[in-house]
Formats: C-alpha cells, structure tokens, sequence
C-alpha cells in the first residue's frame, strides 16, 4: 500500500497502510466526525498541520506537538515528548505495554470530544507552550538487560557490537523488546541474524 501524503486524504479515505484504505472499513470513516473535531480544535490551538508516518500531525514551531489516529476500537490524540505533560485531569493514558510514559487521550465515541473540548484545548496549550519555550523532557538513562543470543552474537561479531551500541537508546531497545518476545532461543538467534543488516544500517527494529 501506498501511505498517504495529503492531509486532506487521510480524513477521506484514511491513512493507507493497509487494504482497507478508501474503503467503508477504514477506520479513518468509521470515526470521521470525531477525527475531523480533533482537527477543528488542534487549528484552533494555532498549530500547524502537516502529515507525518501518514497521519495528521500537528506542530508548533519546528516541534511536534500532537498526532491524530484512527483505528478499529478508538481514536486517539497522541502528545509527543510526553514525560512533561501534567495530565491534571487523568485522561492520558500509555500508548503500548512499552511506552513509559502516558501521552495519548482515547476516543471511543464521537461525543467525547465535545464533552472533552476545554480538558483537550488545555493540554495542546501546554503541549505548545513547552515547544514555544524550548522545554525538553529529561533524558533517562534505562540500563537494558540485553539477551543472552544478542551478547554472544556481539561477542562473535565486532562489527555488529559497534553498530548496536552506536545505536539511539530507543532503537536499541526496540531490539531488546523484539527479541525478549520471542520464547524459543533459535527464534532469538534468528531475528538476530535477520536484523544485522538493520543495525549496520543505523535502523531500529520496526524501521524500513
């Protein structure tokens, strides 16, 4: 599939990434009154929109601030750089079993978003006003505990170790978290061997 490059698209017929695209199945459709509130309220909030990994994304400045999604169960508002939102109201919750912080507001009816419509314009006030004042969140330093099969490969393969601990820290443990699902010691040897060329390359687990 082709991932969509026009905003406008994404709120017609979807995203892109699969082949229910331009279909009466796209979640993008089924969520479409809601999809195009959020829209309303991230211009209201001054923001740019652009599209980023084919979705909506909203920036201020030459950060961005929040991304819009659409999938069979929800649809979301997901902040970026999440460890400084404040989240007074509760309302954030993680995006995965592997994200570390809460950054994303779920919408499971249309309506919510109306109700929701000062609690949300709040948080993309503070999400703007942290990218207006060049606030980061603080870099954390997590220890991975590595898999036996990546050390010994490491061990064996000079080049793969320099190019694993080249790696950002979240691509690396984009490898751990791949690798650490897999319960069978041959499965982990064999992503290993099927990821050297990616991590040569600088790339992370999920990256193309």
């Amino acid at each position: 599939m082709t991932m969509i490059t026009d905003i406008e698209d994404f709120f017609s017929k979807g995203c892109g990434r699969c082949a229910r695209f331009a279909t009466p199945d796209c979640s993008a459709r089924h969520w479409s009154e809601g999809l195009a509130r959020l829209r309303e309220l991230c211009r209201e909030a001054g923001l740019t929109e652009t599209v980023k990994w084919a979705h909506p994304c909203y920036a201020h400045g030459e950060r961005n601030i929040a991304l819009i999604g659409a999938f069979r169960g929800d649809f979301r508002l997901s902040f970026f750089n999440a460890a400084l939102m404040k989240d007074p109201e509760g309302v954030l919750v993680k995006n995965g079993p592997n994200t570390q912080h809460p950054g994303v507001i779920r919408f499971t009816e249309t309506l919510q978003v109306a109700a929701m419509k000062p609690v949300i314009a709040s948080y993309l006030a503070e999400a703007k006003g942290y990218a207006a004042a060049g606030v980061l969140p603080p870099k954390q330093t997590v220890e991975l505990e590595l898999p036996e099969e990546l050390v010994d490969a490491m061990d064996a393969d000079p080049e793969l170790a320099e190019a694993f601990h080249a790696l950002t820290p979240g691509r690396q443990r984009s490898y751990v978290i791949n690798l650490g699902s897999a319960k069978a010691s041959a499965t982990r040897n064999s992503r290993i061997e099927k990821f050297r060329e990616k991590m040569i390359a600088g790339k992370g687990a999920n990256e193309r």
